[in-house]
């Protein structure tokens, strides 16, 4: 990337945001505005909002040099959240790496839907996390649910050393474990909510994936073989051997999946289903039960 252009008195913000913005713009960027505002705010080490208050401060050149690197790499189409190392999930700080999926908003859909469901909040669950990755929906109904207890599980050790370490750094280390292995493969017992968030795009549209997702998100949460279906013929059976009775499972899924998804768990002998929404109305997951399942959880 060409070096920005700096005037000998320095930048103010405002050029610094008009320069950066319309750098992103030519790249391809879908949101170059707001991206240099966050970017900038990293750079300076301060509060997006400070910046939008002064306008006028002018940057040094050690501050526009580090904005000119971050630039750089959002140019290339490392998302903000890569260059910053976190995303917000939940309202809660998720560390992520090259080993995790970013977190998406939408995914938030299937904590809301658990929790609606669940009568209550100070029961003592056991709630089972299969393909973990960033362990973002395992921490953040911990952190809802005071007296449940989870299990993470995932296939890469590199994800879960970063799950691990947003368990630490979220409090909740001392009610969440982590273990290495293919889906629910190695686990018995009995579990009360079980989630999931698969890899389900279909192979041959992956290439087609935006640069942010397809350079950047490991390819194993992302691929579902050739009708993105792969992860759910493996976990249908797995969680309906794992759900306790009366248990739940929520998982996510691609809208126009959601009707075979929901025959591969029938099959394998779950009921009670239900279907909720993100916020672009798109079916986002789905919910089965068992023949135990409480009245109270039927939506």
């Amino acid at each position: 990337m060409k070096p920005l252009a700096r005037e000998e008195d320095g930048e103010t913000v405002a050029q610094a945001l008009a320069t950066g913005a319309a750098r992103l713009r030519g790249a391809g960027v879908a949101a170059p505005r707001r991206d240099a505002l966050l970017l900038l705010a990293a750079a300076l080490e301060v509060d997006a909002n400070m910046l939008r208050l002064r306008p006028e401060r002018l940057l040094d050149a050690a501050e526009w040099s580090a904005f000119e690197t971050l630039l750089s790499r959002r140019a290339g189409r490392e998302p903000v959240s890569r260059i910053a190392g976190t995303r917000e999930f939940w309202s809660l700080p998720f560390k992520i790496t090259r080993d995790t999926l970013d977190p998406r908003p939408d995914s938030e859909t299937l904590v809301e839907a658990v929790l609606a469901r669940i009568g209550d909040r100070g029961a003592p669950l056991d709630i089972l996390d299969l393909g973990t990755g960033s362990g973002c929906l395992l921490l953040a109904l911990l952190n809802e649910l005071p007296a449940a207890r989870g299990l993470g599980v995932d296939i890469s050790e590199g994800a879960l050393k970063v799950a691990r370490e947003n368990a630490v750094a979220l409090g909740l280390a001392g009610r969440a474990d982590f273990l290495c292995a293919p889906w629910g493969a190695a686990l018995g017992g009995a579990w009360q909510v079980i989630v999931s968030n698969p890899p389900y795009i279909l192979s041959g549209e992956l290439p087609d994936l935006a640069p942010e997702v397809q350079d950047f998100d490991p390819p194993l949460a992302l691929a579902g073989g050739p009708d993105g279906l792969d992860a759910y013929r493996a976990l249908a059976p797995e969680i309906a051997r794992l759900m306790a009775a009366g248990g739940l499972a929520a998982l996510e899924i691609e809208t126009t999946q959601i009707d075979t998804v929901e025959a591969l768990l029938r099959t394998a002998g779950l009921r009670d289903f239900g279907r909720e929404r993100d916020l672009a109305g798109n079916w986002r997951c789905l919910l089965a039960g068992n023949a135990a399942r409480p009245a109270d959880w039927r939506k």
